[in-house]
């Protein structure tokens, strides 16, 4: 295939029209653009008066608005929204669906080993926790921050503020989106039509600033300012937050809405804004303190004030909404231990709500604000995070290209050589920050890394080790055969990880009770590499003679399994199974950490406090609590 052209994506296929994109992309606006909307709260504010603030010139305002114009259109037009957006895995984005994609696709070609791949797509997505918690934090108290421009004597009350509105925010998320998400799209276009108007009449007053949108302001700038200059790239970092969620949201809306949405009114409300505040700045210097707010007349003020606040808690539900989405994703690609998922809408899959994390994510946002107590010194953390993600996504799209789309070599590494070039560049100004707070971000990550992949290796090495204790099925057949035990009526249902071998539950009860059920279903669940499995391709049933049958349940990682769904799909490949009638006999492992080759101690010991806490799967399979029947054993791992 050629260079310059990728392949059809799933997202593409059955492309909406007209009204019924317009409508896709009203609601993109509401959970797609928050983030990235609400930059102009802060981000030119920190390159003019932030920690490595420049003086108010107007070379140094066209050079820094020259960096935010290019930065706007290389990151997120060019690499997300033309190149980024079409690696989708059918229909689904984000990084750990791209690892996926990359895990499925690959073959002879693959030029990094598969541990490389799952690296990097695990990374990713454990710096986007990071993004998390900082977002709703910055977001918020940057928007009630206004309140020192609008209502001085109320200053005092920027903190408490901010927290009461995050406690609402985080306690809403248990009744789901859908009530309020009607009215996120409408919001949005308010908001990025008020950027526009706040920005249009600054422009207006001082034209000359639209002379920054050529590139030789950025060079000058950089060459005026040399390692100062590169500081700056920090800050204009902060306008490009936010790419991600075009990525991670795409299986919500498809990839033309998304489009449409941002080229229509998202970046030219986004210039418009940030161009306005320079053209304050070169006609008011002082208002760098707070360019934003001081953009609006003095009526307007307090209503801004609200309406950024309310922009700021679109944002902070967007990123939200990410990581109960991202959690599920990890979860069923076998990354997570298993948690309570509550689904907060009966139409859309995608609206779910993890206590946990909620309680976590809450926690955190608030000591953020507390700690760090104003948006400027959250600005400090922020960006040390989502700059690497953007590295890494970066990085997974060149196995990508070079290996699923089939791009030679020097058209992959000229295009993501690019874009290498200015995300390592923000990564390396981004890194300046660590020592003033971009150090939590990292933190956060490193530790769900280290969870992830503990996670991971743990179940891996469980699995051997109950492998081997685990009896050949023709070995048992053979003994039930010479051997016949008792059967008693009904259905006995043993879920086992893998559908070969026999289930340890099996041969215990048979071991200690010597009876056997009339019917036995060894049911195994696997999650796929993908993000939905069709219907007919869900269940595979297997007639293994004696009253045994085995069946495979096949999900993708955006799917809930569900017992009874997989039940009733049996029914019509002539397998009646009914959940009332049956007994499901599970494992209840009690793990052991040793010195045995695999993990280090302490590792084994983490898995297994880990393995304690997660969820039951009665629970997560939906499996009715009276008619199941838990067989312990100790493992060695």
């Amino acid at each position: 295939m050629s260079a310059d052209i990728a392949p059809p994506s799933e997202a593409t296929k059955g492309r909406p029209r007209g009204r019924y994109l317009a409508a896709l992309g009203l609601a993109a606006l509401g959970v797609v653009y928050g983030d990235i909307g609400t930059s102009p709260l802060y981000a030119l504010r920190e390159a003019f008066h932030g920690q490595h603030a420049m003086p108010v010139t107007p070379t140094n305002v066209l050079g820094v608005l020259s960096l935010i114009f290019w930065s706007l259109v290389v990151v997120i037009s060019i690499k997300y929204l033309v190149f980024v957006m079409r690696a989708d895995n059918r229909g689904e984005g984000g990084i750990l669906a791209l690892m996926a994609l990359l895990q499925r696709a690959r073959g002879e070609r693959a030029l990094a080993s598969r541990r490389v791949v799952v690296v990097f797509g695990l990374l990713g997505a454990s710096l986007m926790y990071g993004d998390s918690v900082i977002t709703p934090a910055i977001s918020v108290l940057s928007a009630v921050e206004g309140l020192q421009v609008a209502a001085p004597p109320l200053a005092h009350w920027v903190i408490p503020v901010t927290i009461g509105i995050l406690i609402a925010l985080f306690l809403v998320q248990s009744h789901g989106t859908q009530r309020v998400g009607v009215v996120f799209g409408p919001v949005m276009v308010l908001w990025f039509f008020t950027l526009a108007v706040l920005g249009l009449a600054q422009i207006i007053a001082q034209p000359a600033v639209l002379w920054a949108l050529s590139p030789h302001h950025a060079v000058r700038f950089f060459a005026a300012h040399g390692l100062g200059g590169f500081l700056v790239l920090g800050a204009v970092f902060l306008v490009v937050t936010g790419g991600e969620a075009l990525y991670a949201d795409m299986g919500h809306f498809g990839l033309r809405p998304i489009r449409l949405a941002w080229f229509s009114l998202v970046l030219p409300g986004l210039l418009l804004n940030y161009f306005g505040q320079g053209a304050l700045l070169l006609a008011d210097p002082a208002s760098a303190v707070a360019p934003f707010f001081r953009m609006a007349p003095s009526w307007g003020l307090m209503p801004l004030v609200v309406l950024a606040a309310a922009a700021a808690i679109i944002a902070s539900q967007a990123v939200i909404s990410g990581a109960f989405s991202l959690t599920r994703q990890a979860m069923l690609l076998g990354y997570c231990p298993r948690m309570q998922i509550e689904h907060t809408s009966s139409r859309e899959i995608g609206q779910i709500y993890l206590p946990d994390i909620n309680r976590a994510l809450m926690v955190i946002t608030i000591a953020l604000v507390v700690g760090f107590r104003t948006s400027s010194n959250l600005a400090a953390a922020y960006g040390v995070a989502v700059s690497g993600e953007m590295v890494l996504t970066t990085l997974l799209l060149f196995l990508l290209v070079r290996e699923v789309w089939r791009w030679a070599l020097f058209p992959a590494m000229l295009l993501c050589g690019a874009f290498l070039t200015v995300e390592l560049a923000f990564l390396g100004a981004n890194a300046l920050k660590i020592p003033q707070g971009g150090w939590f971000p990292l933190v956060v990550g490193a530790v769900l890394f280290l969870l992830m992949t503990t996670w991971n290796r743990g179940r891996a090495i469980l699995s051997r080790r109950m492998q081997e204790k685990s009896v050949p099925l023709k070995l048992l057949m053979a003994d039930l055969a010479a051997e016949p035990p008792i059967r008693v009526p009904g259905t006995a249902v043993f879920m086992y990880g893998t559908p070969e071998g026999t289930p340890p539950a099996l041969v215990h009860n048979l071991a200690h009770n010597k009876v056997l059920h009339e019917k036995v279903i060894f049911l195994t669940v696997l999650t796929e590499e993908v993000p939905h499995v069709p219907p007919g391709e869900r269940i595979t049933v297997r007639r293994l003679g004696k009253g045994f049958s085995s069946v495979v349940a096949r999900y993708g990682f955006m799917e809930d399994p569900d017992i009874e769904e997989i039940l009733d799909a049996c029914r019509v490949r002539g397998l009646d199974i009914r959940v009332e009638a049956a007994t499901f006999f599970l494992g209840r492992e009690t793990l052991i950490a040793t010195d045995r080759p695999g993990m280090a101690k302490w590792r084994e010991r983490l898995f297994a406090f880990m393995s304690r806490n997660a969820l039951r799967a009665t629970s997560f399979y939906r499996i009715p609590p009276n008619q199941v029947f838990e067989v312990g054993a100790q493992v060695e791992l």
